[in-house]
């Protein structure tokens, strides 16, 4: 018998993207792992540069990248380590993506428009991903452009815990900001003792980017005390109008809970100042405070590190859904 039998160990490596290095911390933190020392720089001319400073041969290797602005750039980066990675002889690679990028890209409006989130999909599975974790896609469909394992995790406990140890649930109502969040709406209202429900009617351009006209309130929500939700804010613009709308309808109070905080200008201005009592999220993106008047940051660190132990373990990750499948 030629066959030579070794015992062999698994070893995990974890490795963070420049662009929220707070966040690939925490998760290590939650892991009592390190992060793998990188060596990462620009060029002049804007190119990146990449280099593990340990051997990554056989390990199950899990990259961490935010893609908060500039977003092309972190894309990029993370890219070119995923492919330092297979270069490099990792045994598996899971790309750790908890924004997913050009998510709002998943299907055609009209004619000779890209599905720029298939792209990126196309990209990672390119550069050498054998996996993808993401948190809260902005459309289920997006799990179907990567043909291979896709983690589809939800900020939903994490947000609604908060909410719960917060706020009183007698009064509350839940909003969607539209029709097509209502499904997601409603797990929040079981999760909060059998909230009733509520969704704003709204209009969307389909020729300008971030432009949205809410325009009335479909369900009762006069006297309520309203949790307002999304998966991600950008300008603002939708859920400020939102916020107009439910205080016209007789709304007591708003509070706005999203998982993604893009928050591109104006947004601050625009939540600081639309009367909502308090604006909360998680740091899926970099956050400050700073400047704000009723944000509050949730860390999302330790769903991300429950998921990588369950992922390396060859656990079950549906668990981590509370009993959902």
């Amino acid at each position: 018998m030629t066959a030579h039998w070794t015992e062999s160990h698994k070893n995990m490596m974890l490795f963070s993207g420049r662009a929220h290095p707070e966040l690939g911390e925490a998760v290590a933190r939650e892991l009592d792992y390190e992060l793998t020392p990188t060596t990462a720089r620009d060029f002049a001319n804007g190119e990146i540069f990449i280099r593990f400073e340990e051997s990554v041969r056989g390990a199950d290797c899990f990259v961490i990248q935010s893609h908060t602005q500039p977003l092309n750039k972190w894309l990029m980066e993370q890219l070119i380590m995923i492919d330092a990675l297979k270069r490099g002889s990792a045994k598996r690679i899971t790309a750790i993506l908890p924004f997913y990028p050009y998510a709002r890209q998943d299907k055609k409006h009209r004619g000779r428009e890209p599905i720029s989130a298939r792209l990126v999909a196309d990209l990672l599975a390119a550069a050498g991903a054998d996996r993808i974790v993401s948190v809260d896609l902005h459309t289920d469909q997006i799990q179907g452009f990567f043909d291979g394992p896709v983690d589809h995790m939800h900020a939903m406990p994490i947000l609604t815990d908060y909410i719960m140890g917060k706020y009183s649930l007698d009064n509350l109502c839940v909003v969607s900001p539209d029709a097509g969040r209502v499904k997601v709406a409603e797990k929040w209202a079981n999760t909060l003792g059998g909230a009733p429900m509520a969704f704003v009617h709204k209009t969307r351009s389909v020729d300008v980017a971030n432009e949205v006209v809410s325009n009335r309130v479909v369900g009762e929500v006069e006297g309520k005390d309203c949790i307002l939700l999304d998966d991600m804010i950008d300008t603002g613009g939708t859920i400020a109008g939102a916020v107009r709308v439910l205080k016209e309808a007789g709304a007591k109070s708003v509070v706005i809970a999203c998982t993604h905080g893009v928050f591109s200008d104006p947004a601050r201005e625009r939540l600081s100042e639309c009367g909502a009592e308090e604006v909360i999220t998680t740091d899926t993106l970099p956050q400050s405070t700073e400047g704000w008047k009723n944000l509050t940051v949730l860390s999302i660190a330790p769903l991300l590190a429950k998921t990588i132990h369950e992922i390396f373990e060859n656990g079950s990750v549906t668990t981590l859904f509370e009993g959902e499948a």
